[in-house]
């Protein structure tokens, strides 16, 4: 795409150097953030605290593997987000119209009690947040040409304002948790989410006109096919759960199968497309090992909401300056961090351009010092409280490890997508955040007292030989991708 052709917005250079509308959308994402992680701090311990503590009293690795398949439901449900603005609305419209369904899931969570609170509060918010994320993705890249170098940087931009929100939402749901209790928590969620759907509003206008365009309409005369579909998977859930083929207890593995099965079929249907050239076939082929390496460290990362909550909780010594921080705001570390290196690793990607490191290698990297990060918890072990500056060395490196694979997965599946399945292979690099996010839950139930050690090798080793496999594949996957870095 030439210059000619992008819109004003898109060649200016009025926010960090980036697209003015950069800013607009970095102020939804943030606000869904702060939102999203606020209730999400404090969703576990919502769930295994006792009655009495406010909570629900679910046994503990059931309420972290709820935890896991809600997180993995929440990038699951990017594939409806996805399929519905490629095919009905736009990604402009589901974004919008998704961040109200986030807005009223805070609001079920916050008003109504037990578990029929839960349930409508974390289905809200799951579909609405499945279809914010992948269209938010989709309309950061809508701003650049492929070939636009400030690509990389403008998703880490981006990805900085997700964790502003990342940072805050702990910090003020955590505080009013611990103060008034998980409901007052959860309305502030609530509270966030509106403050950024007015701020969207008010600047969507703004945005280039291609967000608004439906790339693949349905046909009028298929609708009614598809509603049914819609009734008939809604029936199958239903009785799924009515015949207890599936209950809360393999829910997550359910999930886990789900995203499996629903990923296989995504790459089956692009690849097997007649329309998409034999150039973007091999780009979706070479979008494979890097979906895998994305699923791989999302199972270890995504552990700060199940297995570093528990640990925090209950072997963290969080006791600064006399004061014992609350558990919850354990999860805030790594977006201060993010915060603080987001834009240190933007200016060093437009510093480097094309002398940087490709994406697999970045993939790689990410991985290897993830599988670093769990296996620095051994020699903790020795200790009978963990002393809080550990575990925030711990999360610096996850950190490092998020830089070089979430913003920089986002960027490079823009990309790598076929012309007639842009969102929806957005919504594939989601589904591999969706498979770890599971797989998060259901790992922390393997975290046993005396099972420390084997746990912490187990997954940090895996990890490690992963990034040398990913490594080692570099050059032929480079050849796939062609002129896609």
């Amino acid at each position: 795409m030439s210059t000619s052709t992008l819109s004003k917005d898109q060649s200016s250079t009025g926010f960090f150097g980036h697209p003015r509308t950069l800013a607009n959308l970095f102020s939804i994402e943030m606000w869904e953030r702060f939102s999203f992680y606020g209730m999400q701090a404090i969703l576990a311990y919502y769930m295994y605290f006792s009655i009495a503590e406010g909570g629900l009293g679910l046994p503990k690795e059931l309420a972290l593997s709820l935890v896991g398949a809600y997180g993995g439901a929440v990038y699951l449900s990017t594939i409806l987000g996805a399929w519905v603005a490629d095919r009905i609305l736009g990604s402009e419209k589901v974004l919008l119209y998704a961040a109200f369904m986030i807005m009223a899931g805070h609001v079920g969570l916050a008003v109504i009690p037990g578990a029929a609170g839960l349930a409508v509060g974390l289905v809200l918010v799951a579909i609405g947040s499945g279809g914010l994320k992948a269209n938010a993705t989709a309309l950061v890249g809508s701003l650049y040409s492929k070939e636009d170098t400030r690509r990389d940087a403008g998703f880490s931009i981006f990805y900085m304002g997700v964790n502003i929100g990342g940072f805050l939402g702990p910090i003020l749901t955590g505080f009013l948790q611990k103060s008034w209790g998980f409901h007052v928590g959860f309305a502030a969620a609530a509270v966030g989410m509106a403050i950024g759907v007015a701020i969207y509003m008010m600047g969507r206008k703004n945005l280039p006109a291609s967000v608004h365009q439906v790339i693949n309409p349905l046909p009028a005369n298929e609708r009614m096919k598809y509603v049914w579909i819609v009734a008939a998977f809604i029936a199958v859930v239903v009785a799924l759960f009515a015949l207890k083929i599936v209950t809360v207890e393999t829910l997550a593995m359910t999930i886990a199968y789900a995203v499996i099965i629903a990923s296989v079929v995504y790459f089956t249907i692009m690849l097997r497309s007649k329309r998409i050239t034999s150039t973007e076939r091999k780009h979706v082929l070479a979008f494979i090992p890097l979906y895998i390496a994305s699923a791989a460290f999302w199972a270890l990362f995504q552990q700060q909401f199940t297995f570093i909550a528990v640990y925090s909780e209950e072997r963290l010594d969080r006791t600064l300056f006399g004061w014992e921080v609350p558990a919850s705001w354990v999860q805030s570390i790594n977006p201060v961090f993010i915060i603080i290196l987001a834009a240190a690793f933007a200016a060093m990607w437009t510093k480097m351009g094309t002398r940087q490191p490709g994406t697999v290698i970045k993939f790689a990297l990410s991985l290897f010092i993830v599988g670093l990060a769990f296996l620095a918890f051994i020699p903790l072990e020795s200790f009978e409280k963990t002393p809080l500056m550990a575990l925030v060395g711990i999360l610096l490196l996850c950190t490092l490890a998020e830089l070089l694979l979430s913003p920089i997965g986002q960027s490079v599946t823009t990309k790598l997508a076929p012309a007639v399945f842009g969102t929806q292979m957005i919504a594939l690099f989601f589904l591999s955040i969706s498979l770890g996010t599971t797989l998060a839950g259901i790992l922390a139930g393997f975290y046993t007292e005396g099972n420390e050690i084997t746990y912490f090798l187990a997954l940090g080793g895996t990890a490690i030989v992963l990034a040398v496999a990913l490594a080692i594949g570099a050059r032929p996957l480079k050849k796939l991708m062609g002129e896609v870095r």
